[in-house]
Order: C-alpha cells, then sequence, then structure tokens
C-alpha cells in the first residue's frame, strides 16, 4: 500500500517540475522588438528534487503513510541571441566571464571589422589606379 502513496507523491512532485521547466524556460520566447529586430532570452535552469516515505508502524490494522517530497528550481539567465536584419549575435549577461568566452563571442565581430577593412583599402586602391 505504501509503494502507491510514494509513486503518487512522487508522480505528482515530477509532473509539476515537469510543467516548470519546459524548453521555453531554457530558450525563452522571442521576443520581437520592431520589424529589423527579436531577441530570444537564453538561462541556465538547475533542479533538485527529494523524496521518501515510510510506512509507521501502529497498533491497529490501518495503514498509516508518512512520506513527503520537496523541489527546488532555479532559473539564471545567461545570455540574448539578438537578431538584428538577418545578423545574429550572441549578448552574454555574465560580468565573470571567462575569457575565453569572451574571446569566442568576439571572433565573429572582429572578423567583420578586418574583412571590412580589408575591402576599404582594396576599394582605395582601386579608386588611385583609376586616377592614374
Amino acid at each position: 500500500m505504501s509503494e502507491q502513496h510514494l509513486e503518487s507523491l512522487v508522480g505528482t512532485a515530477m509532473e509539476k517540475i515537469k510543467a516548470m521547466a519546459d524548453c521555453e524556460t531554457v530558450v525563452g520566447k522571442p521576443i520581437v522588438v520592431n520589424e529589423h529586430t527579436t531577441i530570444i532570452p537564453v538561462s541556465k535552469v538547475s533542479l533538485g528534487f527529494a523524496s521518501g516515505g515510510s510506512d509507521l508502524p501502529t497498533s491497529s490494522a490501518k495503514d498509516c503513510f508518512g512520506g513527503g517530497s520537496g523541489a527546488g528550481i532555479t532559473i539564471n539567465p545567461l545570455a540574448f541571441i539578438a537578431i538584428t536584419d538577418g545578423e545574429v549575435k550572441l549578448l552574454q549577461m555574465t560580468v565573470n566571464a571567462s575569457k575565453e568566452n569572451a574571446a569566442i563571442n568576439m571572433i565573429p565581430e572582429v572578423i567583420d571589422k578586418v574583412t571590412a577593412f580589408l575591402d576599404k583599402k582594396k576599394a582605395e586602391k582601386s579608386e588611385n589606379s583609376d586616377e592614374e
């Protein structure tokens, strides 16, 4: 009999946790700012769960079950994915982000700047050779 009580207790707790931590908790619903910009929040979800129960000894023939369960959830926002005119950027929120993560996140921006610089130099060189 206590197995049914414990199973019911654990099942109810797991249903509640599942309702709290769906995929939209980790990668949130897109937020449309205007026709050019969409922002998608990204979070870290941590869950904890415990349950237990026992048949208690009684002097009567009546079943006496004692049990409990508990759960906790922590949601920490980590970053936003910003999409502007087809350009995608990851905007991290952590102040203490590792240097490696910061460097990796800067690579696309650095490549864009270097490419723009080289294109500008190539255009200037082309203009100078046309003038001669």
